[in-house]
């Protein structure tokens, strides 16, 4: 009877929370796809260049000082304490190239999982598309209705500072009865 698999729990906000934006691309950092394979990252990068032709740049590339030190700022305590090297970001294709390399139980199920996960971004992003438009048609409308509220008070002003300036009575003046 085959062994049966143990099955690795990680709730989908952990692995949504390690995916990041950079170079206009969705991306995965090697340090954060290790912990969640249980792996150290060094064995990862390790089995990456093992296998570089499978890595190409639109699957895999080093970040730079800049982009690492403003991935950084973003949070309040730096979990990159001693890296020697910058890191690498894996994109989608990267990740499930990975799928190939690492052959641990434990990379698979979460491989199989991250898949799910940058499936449903992609689902989302396409399925809201339509109110993204609509968000960006009523916000036009908004700025166009300020420029012509604030066109409006202008005038307004012009009118009331016109209204200020004291001006004679024209015509019969009304005077005391007599008694």
């Amino acid at each position: 009877m085959p062994k049966q698999l143990k099955s690795v729990f990680i709730p989908d906000e952990v692995v949504i929370d390690k995916i990041y934006q950079i170079r206009d691309q969705k991306v995965m950092l090697d340090e954060d796809l290790a912990q969640l394979y249980g792996i150290e990252t060094k064995r990862l990068n390790e089995q990456v260049a093992r296998n570089a032709d499978r890595f190409p740049n639109d699957f895999m590339f080093r970040l730079t000082d800049e982009e690492f030190a403003n991935l950084k700022s973003q949070f309040a305590t730096s979990s990159w304490g001693g890296r020697r090297s910058l890191p690498y970001a894996f994109t989608e294709h990267g990740v499930l190239m990975l799928s190939s390399v690492l052959n641990s139980k434990q990379a698979i199920q979460v491989n199989i999982q991250i898949m799910r996960i940058y499936t449903r971004i992609r689902e989302l992003l396409i399925t809201h598309k339509d109110v993204l438009l609509l968000v960006e048609q009523v916000e036009r409308k908004l700025v166009k209705q300020d420029q012509k509220i604030e066109t409006l008070f202008a005038y307004l002003n012009k009118f009331l500072e016109k209204q200020e300036k004291p001006r004679k009575t024209i015509g019969y003046k009304n005077y005391p009865p007599k008694e």
